[in-house]
């Protein structure tokens, strides 16, 4: 398989060892100061870019017929466009918030727990708390909020805030800290005791390993998917 990677920071280098540890090739190694040469050779594209760059990464990879999964966070306010974009190209999109098999079972059990705990918002309150490195432009991170999302959709919570929360908003903690590849945490409070579920990145190598995966299963598909798809989870 080809690849073209769109970022070639430390993750795009973790993504480029783990495709050539699986056979594949590197075709087009993008970065701000280079060009898509080298795209239209592609099978399939990675973007592990940043907030700015990735709508421009992926509207070229769809106009180029050539499918891509985006690791991107920070820009989902264009999503629906991207969404149309691929379907009026008859092209192939596949978007993840983290790529980590680990957190797309926390994404699960973290949408399960919610429906359990909706029964019983007047007694415990839901906040969350993430934490990464300190190279991350966003905040919150994209993973914390498709697990606020979770919640917000098996739940009487309607949003999520950075700041001090009303009775029906998640409240999200998000620090940077050097050198933390990832870590989210869901607690639900109460007067009485306390439940928290986590999850703990040791490095990027699980990032990195899902994101080739989905290139793997994206190619030679049409339409927009997630990694629920990949992992058979829907």
């Amino acid at each position: 398989m080809k690849i073209a990677l769109l970022g070639y920071g430390k993750m795009g280098k973790v993504i480029e060892s783990i495709a050539l540890n699986r056979g594949h090739e590197i075709v087009l190694r993008k970065t701000s100061t280079t060009s898509f040469e080298g795209l239209n050779t592609a099978d399939v594209a990675i973007d592990f870019s940043i907030p700015s760059v990735a709508v421009d990464n992926i509207t070229t990879c769809l106009e180029a017929g050539v499918p891509v999964v985006s690791g991107t966070t920070g820009w989902l306010d264009q999503y629906d466009t991207m969404v149309a974009l691929c379907k009026a190209q008859d092209g192939a999109f596949l978007y993840g918030s983290n790529f980590s098999l680990g957190v797309n079972l926390f994404f699960e059990l973290n949408a399960y727990l919610a429906q359990m705990m909706a029964k019983f918002t007047t007694v415990y309150k839901v906040s969350m708390k993430e934490i990464h490195h300190t190279q991350k432009l966003d905040a919150p991170s994209g993973t914390a909020i498709s697990l606020a999302n979770g919640i917000i959709a098996n739940s009487a919570y309607d949003t999520w805030t950075l700041d001090q929360p009303t009775d029906q908003q998640i409240h999200i903690d998000a620090q940077r800290i050097e050198n933390v590849p990832g870590t989210h945490s869901v607690f639900y409070n109460s007067d009485v005791d306390f439940i928290e579920i986590k999850h703990v990145a040791h490095n990027r190598e699980g990032f990195a390993l899902g994101s080739v995966l989905a290139a793997e299963w994206l190619v030679g598909k049409k339409g927009v998917y997630s990694m629920k798809d990949v992992l058979s989870l829907t």
